[in-house]
């Protein structure tokens, strides 16, 4: 049987979070044939005491569980090796779906036979924009990005940002790159609707990453194919961001994973600049964020310094 959507979610100790996660999709998929994957990452917080009451409400809900925690791209790697959807739906678990915007980004999929991949806006709890893409991690952007460059209002139209929203900045946040539809290099894993076709053609998630920086090395290898990767506002989902992961860990994984994108796409000479800019990155935010925010980001950035 071929569904409509598989949609795969990747659980490690988020149970309640999880659970509300798949009660919205199940509200919230009218006049869709979908299937609900979980890969959950040897969780101890209780979830599996909740699956009866969830299968209750749907049937074609699918747990796979590990002896221990593979990361977030091979994980998702489980799901898409049994998922039989047209289209497959990557959700972190920390997201609440609203409104039938699963039924009506399916449509619009259809219709746009060039889009192997989209993306809603993220929200917070309190309705306000998350960043959720940007542009693929070329020397000079990590330098911008690094140097605080792309903090400066109209610096984007010389270099287009890695990172376009910029949550800590006081005078511009680059709210406006969220505002529009717009084609991206890359978008966020918390929510990738994508083509099964597309995501077949690549082969998945590159499971040399444990988390952070695999969606924008399996974009890269989409967009290689000739896809398009489009971000759309006018829907919207709830995404409860930092539940799902610390600061700390989600900093040290993405810069390791930036040096482990470098060494699979750039040119090797490029390297060594690589990672002077992120030594430097993390040598200005320990004198700047420490006079914001105190010595815990010292210590964070500290750490930062020595795997870059």
């Amino acid at each position: 049987m071929q569904y409509d959507l598989s949609v795969i979610i990747v659980n490690y100790n988020t149970s309640g979070l999880t659970s509300k996660c798949i009660l919205s999709i199940i509200k919230y998929s009218r006049g869709i044939n979908l299937e609900i994957i979980v890969i959950d990452n040897a969780s101890s917080d209780g979830f599996y005491e909740k699956i009866p009451l969830i299968k209750d409400k749907i049937k074609s809900l699918k747990i796979l569980r590990n002896k221990h925690n593979i990361g977030f791209g091979k994980a998702n790697n489980q799901g898409i090796k049994i998922a039989r959807g047209k289209y497959v739906l990557f959700l972190n678990s920390d997201t609440n779906i609203s409104d039938n915007l699963l039924s009506e980004m399916l449509y619009w999929m259809d219709r746009n036979l060039k889009v192997g991949m989209s993306t809603c806006a993220l929200k917070n709890p309190d309705g306000t924009l998350q960043g959720t893409g940007g542009f693929f991690p070329t020397i000079i952007r990590v330098f911008s990005w690094m140097t605080f460059l792309d903090d400066i209002p109209l610096m984007e139209r010389l270099i287009k940002p890695f990172h376009p929203f910029h949550a800590r900045s006081f005078f511009y946040k680059g709210e406006s790159y969220y505002n529009k539809t717009i084609e991206f290099d890359w978008i966020t894993g918390a929510f990738m609707l994508v083509r099964y076709e597309a995501i077949k053609q690549v082969g998945g998630f590159d499971e040399d990453y444990f988390m952070y920086t695999e969606d924008t090395d399996l974009c890269y290898r989409i967009k290689q194919r000739g896809w398009k990767i489009m971000y759309i506002p006018k829907w919207s989902i709830t995404h409860y961001g930092g539940k799902s992961s610390r600061r700390e860990f989600s900093l040290i994984n993405e810069y390791h994973g930036i040096k482990i994108f470098y060494k699979k796409h750039m040119p090797s000479y490029q390297m060594a600049l690589l990672r002077i800019f992120l030594k430097l990155g993390a040598v200005l935010r320990m004198v700047v964020l420490t006079i914001i925010e105190g010595k815990e980001a010292f210590r964070i950035y500290a750490k930062a310094f020595q795997i870059a």
